[in-house]
């Protein structure tokens, strides 16, 4: 067969499974308006409205096929719908000049791919309202960012009048920051942290800012028309639903973000922003025997590299240190793993509150290597870094070379697709340096001390050390190269069991019922053969969350089980 044929065939073969798993979608969706409570309420009071619709709105989950996300919101909307709840879409029709996904970094000239994005929507929002939006391009706003540089791109803002819950208008037009809801949308884009100074980088930023405009603009004529009870978005990071979100709080409506969580094929909603991941752990709560068991049992796979994110599964195997590296321990006193991030990620944001960043923070563990040449330091890029599709452009191997760590005695770096076993490294290791990595959470459950430098998601518990300034940090790092023996608070240990059991068992919503993978890319989702009456409150725990989460004021967490 030509290597043509081939990739004929492979095409068919995709758009016919596509073509399937949207059937599914639409089947699924008729059913629902069949069955839900809200029909038979209408049909029974003659069209009376049970409550104020809830709205959705995400334009940056997926192009084409199902995204986790895109799964998120679709099973919500319509588990809400089964429950009587009117349900009405924002939704994108070549809405943006350039939108997050529909942008080719390589040529940012290149429009988005609106007509099969459009296409996909439909299948996804059969049977549903949609109130669409076009782009309409702002001669103004075009000529007044024209010629501005990076910096003022960064600290653009715009006037933006907003209207109260009544429709009033509010005398004092708010000012938004646009440039700042874009950033992470250029950052995640472009792969980088520190972004270049050139006119391609220049361009995306003044179509994001453009096309940000557009949707504050006709999201607010959306929320006058719709006076949603809430309105749930995406992760509240992308610049689509990050103004969104802005216009919502601006007006005192209340949004939900989500996320995914976790467990696989499950979900993280929140009133707050989701990629921080703001959990509440009650003071009185502590795990029983069946819960230990429980985090246990989860925490073994785990550590065998087990585990995927995201829909994408790191390790296909975890090796375990070898000779060599063993071998060349012996001749330190003492071991320190560190940990990094990758550098464009959505969390980012929130963690950078003792250093500007992820690199800022390195520079300063590089001082403190080469000022002690007892300790082996063991520095690991986070496995996403070289993620096919998804690879940094400001990564830290780049890093390594610039600063010439290869020169470095006491400083070994594992690269992102070296899958050598960051367990068995952190059980022989004096303690942990993390930014804001999930293995922190790990080490310190293992009982190993950790420093994190950035704000992490456990970190709002106390179970690392996490100093509040640059220089506490540099104390504290010392005084634990230092010590012969580290006391650890005890209190670390029992609050990151508590945190991780909140995270896994309480806050990641459970939705591998309907979903599985869909055998085209890693990542993305088809919906199982399954009943409306499943997606019920009473019939699905992650529904009841949801639903209880926005009508009652509750925390979108799962009712304890165990």
């Amino acid at each position: 067969m030509s290597s043509f044929s081939g990739k004929l065939n492979h095409r068919i073969s995709i758009t016919t499974q596509r073509w399937k798993n949207n059937r599914t979608v639409i089947q699924l969706a008729h059913q629902v308006n069949s069955n839900s409570l809200l029909l038979k309420h209408e049909k029974r009071e003659s069209g009376a409205v049970v409550t104020k619709p809830v709205a959705f709105f995400n334009a940056s989950t997926r192009l084409t096929g199902i995204s986790l996300n895109a799964a998120f919101s679709l099973l919500a909307s319509l588990g809400l719908q089964m429950s009587g709840v009117p349900i009405v879409r924002f939704g994108c029709k070549r809405g943006m000049s350039r939108c997050v996904l529909g942008t080719d970094r390589t040529d940012p000239s290149k429009m988005p791919p609106c007509k099969e994005c459009i296409a996909q929507s439909r299948s996804l929002y059969s049977d549903s309202l949609v109130i669409p939006f076009t782009y309409k391009s702002n001669p103004f706003l075009t000529d007044s960012v024209k010629d501005l540089s990076l910096d003022q791109l960064y600290g653009y803002e715009v006037s933006t009048p907003v209207e109260s819950g009544l429709g009033t208008l509010i005398p004092s037009p708010m000012m938004m920051p646009i440039g700042q809801l874009v950033l992470p949308s250029i950052r995640w884009i472009l792969r980088r942290h520190h972004l270049q100074d050139d006119e391609s980088t220049r361009f995306i930023y003044r179509q994001y800012i453009l096309s940000a405009n557009h949707v504050a603009k006709e999201f607010s004529t959306f929320l006058d028309k719709v006076n949603p009870h809430a309105v749930v978005l995406f992760n509240g990071q992308f610049f689509p639903e990050a103004v969104a979100r802005w216009v919502c709080m601006q007006r005192g409506i209340r949004a939900v973000t989500h996320e995914v969580g976790l467990q696989p094929f499950s979900a993280f909603f929140t009133t707050g922003e989701a990629t921080a991941y703001p959990l509440h752990v009650p003071d009185d709560f502590a795990l029983n025997d069946a819960q230990n068991k429980r985090l246990d049992d989860y925490l073994s796979q785990r550590f065998q590299g087990q585990f995927s994110m995201a829909g994408i599964r790191f390790w296909s195997e975890m090796n375990g240190l070898n000779e060599a590296f063993l071998s060349h321990t012996a001749g330190f006193r003492q071991i320190v793993p560190v940990f990094t991030n990758v550098i464009f990620d959505t969390s980012q944001l929130h963690s950078n509150v003792v250093f500007p960043h992820m690199f800022a923070w390195l520079d300063l563990v590089l001082d403190i290597v080469r000022e002690h040449p007892e300790t082996l330091f063991v520095l690991r890029a986070h496995p996403d870094e070289t993620r096919p599709g998804k690879t940094s452009q400001e990564s830290v191997s780049q890093w390594v070379t610039q600063n010439h760590i290869d020169a470095l005695p006491n400083l070994i770096f594992v690269d992102s697709n070296q899958s050598h076993s960051s367990y068995d490294l952190i059980q022989r290791s004096k303690f942990v340096l993390v930014y804001n990595s999930t293995i922190g959470l790990e080490a310190s459950i293992m009982g190993i001390p950790v420093v994190s430098a950035g704000r992490a998601r456990y970190t709002q518990l106390p179970t690392v050390f996490f100093p509040s300034t640059l220089q506490e940090y540099l104390q504290q790092v010392n005084a634990l190269l230092d010590a012969h023996e580290i006391s650890v608070p005890p209190e670390f240990k029992y609050n990151a069991r508590r945190f991780l059991y909140y995270q896994l068992f309480r806050s990641s919503l459970p939705l591998s019922d309907y979903l599985e993978e869909d055998g085209i890319w890693p990542g993305f989702v088809r919906l199982k053969k399954f009943s409306p009456q499943s997606l019920t409150p009473t019939n699905s725990p992650a529904i009841n969350a949801i639903y209880k989460g926005i009508f009652e004021n509750g925390d979108f967490l799962l009712d304890s089980v165990l």
